[in-house]
C-alpha cells in the first residue's frame, strides 16, 4: 500500500512538469531515428538537394546576366537553398505526415498529452533541422566556389529561409491531407516542386522574364523566399520590395495554417 501511495504522486509530479518543448523535442528523437532508418526518404532528403545545383550550374552558367544585376553566385546561392527547402522539407515530410497518419501514430499521439500543433511541429523538426544544415553547408560551398560575397543584409536573408522552412512545413501538411498512401505522395508533392522550379526563378531569374509574366511569378509560394534571399545578398533589394515579397510570404504561411487547420486528417484516410 505504502508503495502505491508514494508512486502515483511521484509519476504525477513528473508528468507535471513535462513542458511543449520536451515534448516536441522527445518525438522529433523519435522522428529522427524513423528517418535514419529509412533509406529511399533519407538518399532523396539529404543528398538530392545537394547534387541539384550542379545541374542547375550546368543550364544557367551560359545566361547572360548583365541586365540582371546577379552574378553566377548570386543566382546559384538562392536556387540551391530552395532545392533545400523543396526537397529536403517538403517531399520530405509529406510522406512522414502521410505514412505516421497510416500507421495511426498521428491518432495514438493525440490521445497523450501532445497538442496537435506539438504533433506536427515535433514530426518536422528533423526535417527542419536538415535543411538548416544544408543550407549552411550550400552557402559555405558558394561562397568558396562562387566567389559569393558577405550578404549585405543578412536580416532579409534569414527571414527568407526561416519564413521559407515555415512555409514548406505548411504545405507538406496541406499536401499530405489529400494524399492517399506513402507511395502516393511521391506523386502528390510533385506539382508544387514544378511550378516553384518553373517559375520562382531558381533556374531563370524573373528579371529576364517579361513584366506581366514576372509580376505573376512573383505571387507564387516560394518566389517571395528567393526574392529575400537573393536580395539579402546582393543588398539591390528596396524596403518596397522587401515589405512586398514579406508581405506575400507570410499570406502563404497564413494560407497554409487556415488549411492544415481546416483539413489535415489525423486518421488514415478511406
Amino acid at each position: 500500500m505504502s508503495s502505491t501511495h508514494t508512486t502515483a504522486p511521484a509519476a504525477r509530479h513528473t508528468g507535471a512538469r513535462t513542458t511543449p518543448a520536451g515534448r516536441m523535442a522527445a518525438l522529433a528523437r523519435a522522428e529522427l531515428i524513423l528517418f535514419t532508418r529509412s533509406k529511399g526518404p533519407l538518399v532523396a532528403a539529404v543528398f538530392v538537394p545537394l547534387l541539384l545545383p550542379f545541374s542547375v550550374y550546368s543550364a544557367t552558367k551560359g545566361i547572360d546576366l548583365k541586365d540582371t544585376g546577379l552574378t553566377l553566385g548570386l543566382l546559384m546561392l538562392p536556387s540551391s537553398i530552395s532545392f533545400t527547402l523543396l526537397f529536403a522539407v517538403y517531399t520530405t515530410l509529406v510522406g512522414v505526415f502521410v505514412a505516421r497518419r497510416e500507421q495511426l501514430v498521428l491518432k495514438r499521439l493525440r490521445t497523450g498529452e501532445l497538442r496537435d500543433t506539438e504533433i506536427l511541429a515535433g514530426s518536422a523538426l528533423p526535417a527542419v533541422a536538415t535543411g538548416l544544415a544544408q543550407t549552411l553547408i550550400l552557402v559555405a560551398a558558394c561562397t568558396a566556389l562562387l566567389d559569393v560575397p558577405a550578404p549585405h543584409a543578412p536580416h532579409l536573408a534569414v527571414i527568407g529561409v526561416l519564413l521559407g522552412l515555415v512555409m514548406c512545413c505548411g504545405f507538406a501538411a496541406v499536401t499530405a491531407a489529400w494524399t492517399r498512401t506513402t507511395e502516393s505522395a511521391q506523386v502528390t508533392s510533385v506539382p508544387l516542386v514544378l511550378i516553384s522550379a518553373a517559375g520562382s526563378g531558381i533556374v531563370l531569374p524573373l528579371q529576364l522574364l517579361p513584366d506581366r509574366l514576372a509580376a505573376g511569378c512573383e505571387l507564387l509560394p516560394l518566389s517571395p523566399v528567393i526574392i529575400l534571399i537573393r536580395g539579402g545578398w546582393s543588398g539591390e533589394l528596396s524596403t518596397y520590395e522587401a515589405l512586398r515579397a514579406l508581405a506575400i510570404a507570410l499570406a502563404w504561411t497564413g494560407a497554409t495554417v487556415f488549411a492544415v487547420r481546416r483539413w489535415f486528417r489525423w486518421e488514415p484516410r478511406r
